[in-house]
């Protein structure tokens, strides 16, 4: 069965943006039937595979100018810099300007379904200007040259004009960089961007959760990579289980290649259980790529990449008889949700709840179901089945980047950080950076009052009652 406990957050769809203050946690939860056993590892709906980073702040920009029904805002547009889990170096734009960034906020890789730009008709337009302008191009004069800028550019204006040229067309704003030649390679970067395909993750498993029965190979799972090669972790209790990775002969893996397949081998006479595999490479991440934060915090697309450490999981799943789930998720912004693939290798259907409404996959049977969320949503869902099974996701759901005035939020909201022009030059030791958009533009709002907290657990009840009435 289903528990999911959710912090609310939401962003206004109107004329505002509501936070919903993490004071109402607990608002969803759901009845666990199936007995408690030994968790699995948390993770989030996409740390299916890919760097993971910890954003610093602001390390090359200028100043630009944003224009607005209420005014000219003043805010820093340029490079940020992400130190990556287990070694590298990522740089990064922003692509949600209307987002505070925070400090030390912690991102993972992911695609751009799970973002704003899954929805963008103009995101290949961005990753041809990131491949076209600096840091991919760190030749300023021939960039210079091809803008027709006279005066040259410095690695300030260089990366505030980029900034403001891939603003235009993932935030859809009125923004001109404050540096003539800045705002000249701006101009120049909008009008020549063409189309260009989503590039592939650095690294994932496909697929990221598998199972089967004792004395079987559990799989394949094909490693995704540009890396040369991964490196393949056993599980943490291979020693004592038996459980061991293997390739379609049988034969121990300790490293693949793109494309490799790799199999969970769970000896015959092994318990009902659960193991999971790591791969691990260094390798550049690929130009173009989406970065989300774990918490609320501007998503980044990548600019540049040093030789950086990627990693990835996959997980199996084994018993003897019954029902035998494999679970994985991915944040689909296209759809409003989360979306939950369950597969069920076993002999006997794998019942579960999301959210009150209750899902059977028949055994031999795959089924995706979308769990709808509210934008800036915190999920945290974790599905429990027979033998101890127990697979939890948690993450924000972050899918859109427009906002409208914050004095709409109506009376039961508290302002809790004022906006202000950017400081160019300096740096500052707020919490929220001072930086590209959000913590320069708009107000975060946090909504404590009691009465607002009760509403949304009123409507969520008769949502609930809505959906199940509709399913039956």
């Amino acid at each position: 069965m289903f528990a999911a406990f959710s912090a609310l957050s939401v962003r206004g769809r109107g004329a505002a943006r509501l936070a919903v203050s993490t004071l109402v946690s607990g608002l969803v939860a759901a009845t666990v039937v199936a007995g408690a056993g030994p968790a699995a590892a948390d993770g989030t709906a996409e740390g299916q595979g890919g760097a993971t980073a910890t954003i610093g702040g602001l390390k090359t920009y200028g100043a630009a100018v944003v224009h607005a029904d209420t005014g000219d805002q003043q805010i820093s547009a340029g490079l940020f810099e992400m130190s990556v889990d287990g070694g590298g170096t990522l740089q990064t734009y922003c692509v949600d300007i209307h987002n505070p960034t925070q400090r030390d906020a912690r991102y993972h890789e992911t695609s751009w379904s799970g973002t704003s730009l899954g929805a963008n008709k103009k995101a290949g337009k961005i990753r041809w200007i990131l491949q076209n302008s600096y840091p991919q191009v760190n030749d300023l004069a021939s960039l210079a040259g091809r803008a027709g800028v006279k005066g040259g550019l410095t690695e300030q204006d260089a990366a505030a004009g980029t900034q403001v040229a891939i603003w235009r067309y993932s935030d859809g704003v009125d923004v001109d960089a404050l540096d003539p030649q800045a705002e000249q390679l701006a101009d120049y970067l909008e009008k020549s961007a063409r189309d260009v395909a989503e590039p592939r993750a650095s690294l994932t498993l496909d697929p990221p959760a598998v199972s089967g029965h004792p004395g079987e190979r559990l799989g394949p799972v094909t490693v995704r990579t540009d890396a040369e090669s991964v490196t393949v972790t056993p599980p943490a209790d291979a020693a004592t289980s038996g459980v061991r990775i293997v390739d379609k002969d049988g034969k121990p893996v300790t490293s693949a290649a793109d494309g490799g397949q790799v199999f969970f081998e769970v000896p015959e006479k092994a318990a009902d259980g659960q193991a999971e595999l790591t791969v691990q490479a260094s390798t550049t991440v690929p130009v173009g790529r989406a970065l989300a934060a774990e918490s609320r915090s501007q998503t980044q697309i990548l600019a540049g990449s040093s030789e950086s450490t990627v990693s990835a999981t996959a997980s199996a799943t084994w018993a003897k008889t019954g029902a035998i789930p494999a679970l994985s998720a991915v944040e689909n912004c296209d759809k409003g949700g989360v979306d939950i693939t369950a597969a069920n290798e076993g002999d006997a259907p794998f019942t579960f709840d999301l959210l009150g409404i209750e899902y059977t996959i028949a055994a031999g049977e795959s089924r995706t179901v979308t769990v709808p969320l509210q934008e800036d949503q915190a999920y945290d869902f974790t599905i429990q089945g027979p033998a101890g099974f127990e697979k939890r996701f948690t993450g924000v759901l972050d899918c859109m980047t427009q906002v409208i005035e914050a004095d709409a939020a109506g009376p039961d909201t508290q302002t809790l950080s004022e906006p202000s022009p950017a400081t160019v030059g300096t740096t500052t030791d707020d919490t929220n950076l001072a930086a590209t958009g959000g913590s320069d533009m708009t107000p975060l709002i946090g909504g404590l009052a009691i009465g607002l907290v009760l509403i949304g657990g009123a409507a969520l009840v008769v949502v609930r009652k809505k959906e199940a009435a509709t399913r039956d």
